[in-house]
């Protein structure tokens, strides 16, 4: 019998192929769940699913465009909003770092994945299943029209309405407690 690698023994005995199957499992179930994804013909066919196994904590990361819920090879999806999707999914998921902005905070856009989830999670707070849509859309093509027919408006009009929800927020939060340095959230 041939002796396991060191990580293999370590897989074997920390982790499991039960707990492997199970996280698959529920994190599938997860994301099938944030992108309204019921039914077969709903979802991506993909054939081989990699699961790897890492000190990170969370469910879903992007690293140089690896992870594509929207989109695929083809599409010309810009890769920030791709990856400002896959940390929408661990927004949802309640796996935020603590270097991640706060709502309301970043320059632009597309200026940092977590700027891109935080700003699509106020996407989804205007309608609901928004994100869901927006995935759907992408499989194949991408435009930024996409957001005036989901939500009436074009990205920068409603990007304007959430630096100033939270410019409003955080103005308000530094005159209640009559500290300035809030106002460094200020644009």
């Amino acid at each position: 019998m041939q002796q396991q690698p060191p990580g293999g023994v370590r897989f074997t005995n920390e982790i499991g192929l039960e707990y492997s199957k199970q996280t698959l499992i529920s994190t599938t179930d997860f994301v099938w769940q944030i992108f309204q994804q019921g039914s077969e013909e709903d979802r991506k066919n993909v054939s081989l699913v990699s699961l790897f196994i890492d000190t990170m904590v969370g469910v879903a990361y992007a690293d140089n465009d690896e992870i594509h819920w929207g989109g695929n090879d083809q599409s010309p999806t810009p890769g920030g909003l791709i990856e400002g999707i896959a940390d929408f999914v661990r927004l949802k998921a309640r796996y935020v770092p603590s270097h991640w902005v706060q709502p309301g905070q970043g320059d632009q856009l597309d200026k940092g994945s977590d700027v891109t989830a935080r700003f699509l999670d106020y996407c989804e707070s205007l309608r609901s299943g928004f994100v869901a849509e927006l995935n759907k859309k992408m499989r194949s093509s991408y435009s930024d029209n996409y957001f005036v027919e989901l939500l009436d408006k074009t990205v920068d009009q409603i990007w304007s309405e959430y630096k100033a929800k939270y410019h409003a927020h955080y103005f308000i939060m530094g005159m209640n407690t009559g500290s300035i340095v809030l106002t460094g959230f200020l644009l």
